[in-house]
């Protein structure tokens, strides 16, 4: 391939994006003051080089996008991966790429362009920030005002109730609460009530004298000892028994422990935060949870929504998911695609957060590629075994859009003004997608 004149380079430097062409042999022939920028690399450097030992990109050796378009003849547009600079750093790309031919139509080369896409990344991981509170991750209405109020919660020492059905994330919550109180620096800790039976439970919460049953040989601390000074979280509290219940009781109300087979009542300074998935209201009527229990767990009361009330987090969360996962797997997946996407959003998640949480690991196991597809969900998301989609395949994202607008407006009684800053767009973006999709919304 013949090199570039003067007028083409210049042309080639005054474009922001990098490029950069090779010849049939995948020898470097023209390398643009963009691609020097990105890369660190000089151009007169570049020149000639193999492009796979300038770049050192997450897809040279799998999956080349140039050598794609190279053996199909077909362009590819806006592929990411992500390059390691000379300085040694990882620069995330979007890469477009086509096929070069000489005046004949014969195939010459290739030319690839690319973006730096680190400013975008930057700009994603502070809007993320902005919507996560510890480990916990929402953008929706409900979760945005736990978050508000979670730090004034935090720092008092009042008895909490966290209430949510299973996989919402209690224990995520009972641990922010804790970080962010004055006594983040003392023990933070968890017993599952529903867990143990009551004997146990109690010798396991209490603590035990040597003697006091047959196999005690010595003393043992429980966890209310075990927590002093910090916080004790009692999950699955609706569960425990009658007798559990009138020994919980006294702990709350006079701050005093007695250890099995003790005389001696033990001063205790714990803060509790107790979670439950029952309704335990419906508890006391039916004479199952002693009301005046429930009154003293329920000092400060939280609700956590269900994951299909609160849809507009599933993107975030699934972000987050794959970033974690990446993390502990030591992988590079880069997310899910679209088709994917809509059917996480459509499906109802009778295990909440925890559900979907396995289904992303599940995916993360199948797949081999750098996108998580259809076929790396479990069964009951696939559209063609899902039992009850009647074959209608994934939801499009028209209709995943018209979902999420659907749900804000009626959240805010059709005003469409309020709709739009929950939604975090322009009111007069709102107007259009609702004419687009159809939607007849009065403000």
């Amino acid at each position: 391939m013949k090199e570039l004149d003067g007028r083409e380079k210049t042309i080639l430097d005054s474009i922001n994006e990098g490029v950069f062409t090779v010849d049939l042999d995948w020898r470097i022939t023209s390398f643009n003051r963009a691609a020097e920028k990105i890369t660190h690399v000089r151009g007169k450097e570049a020149l000639g080089r193999q492009c796979c030992d300038v770049f050192r990109a997450s897809i040279c050796e799998n999956a080349c996008v140039l050598r794609r378009t190279m053996s199909s003849g077909k362009p590819i547009l806006n592929a990411t991966a992500h390059i390691i600079n000379q300085k040694g750093e990882r620069i995330p790309i979007r890469i477009s790429t086509a096929l070069l031919k000489d005046e004949s139509g014969k195939p010459i080369g290739g030319v690839e362009t690319f973006q730096d896409l680190s400013p975008i990344e930057q700009l994603q991981k502070e809007l993320k920030s902005r919507y996560t509170f510890e480990d916990i991750v929402g953008r929706s209405p409900a979760m945005m005002k736990l978050f508000e109020i979670l730090p004034q919660i935090s720092e008092s020492s009042s008895t909490v109730l966290i209430e949510g059905t299973s996989g919402t994330g209690k224990e995520l919550f009972a641990r922010a609460i804790h970080n962010l109180s004055p006594r983040k620096n003392k023990p933070f800790i968890a017993v599952n009530c529903a867990a143990l039976p009551d004997t146990l439970l109690e010798s396991e919460l209490f603590g035990h004298k040597a003697g006091a049953f047959t196999d005690a040989r010595r003393d043992k601390p429980g966890r209310f000892t075990l927590a002093n000074e910090g916080t004790i979280f009692l999950d699955e509290i609706g569960d425990i028994s009658p007798a559990m219940q009138v020994r919980l009781l006294r702990v709350l109300q006079e701050r005093v422990i007695e250890p099995l087979g003790s005389v001696e009542p033990v001063k205790t300074d714990v803060r509790v935060v107790a979670a439950t998935n029952r309704d335990l209201s419906q508890l006391v009527r039916e004479g199952v949870f002693r009301e005046d229990l429930y009154y003293r767990i329920r000092v400060i009361s939280l609700k956590l929504p269900g994951l299909n009330q609160r849809r507009e987090d599933i993107p975030l969360l699934v972000d987050h998911l794959v970033a974690k996962f990446n993390r502990i797997q030591g992988r590079d997946i880069e997310g899910v695609s679209e088709e994917v996407m809509a059917q996480l959003m459509e499906y109802e998640y009778p295990g909440n957060v925890r559900e979907l949480e396995n289904i992303i690991e599940q995916a993360f196991v199948l797949c081999r590629g750098r996108l998580i597809e259809l076929h790396h969900l479990p069964a009951e998301l696939r559209p063609a075994d899902a039992i009850g989609y009647g074959g209608s395949g994934p939801m499009s994202l028209s209709s995943m859009e018209k979902l999420l607008i659907g749900e804000a407006l009626r959240r805010h009684k059709g005003s469409r003004t309020k709709a739009a800053r929950q939604l975090g767009i322009n009111p007069s973006t709102l107007y259009r997608k609702l004419k687009s999709l159809k939607m007849n919304v009065t403000d």
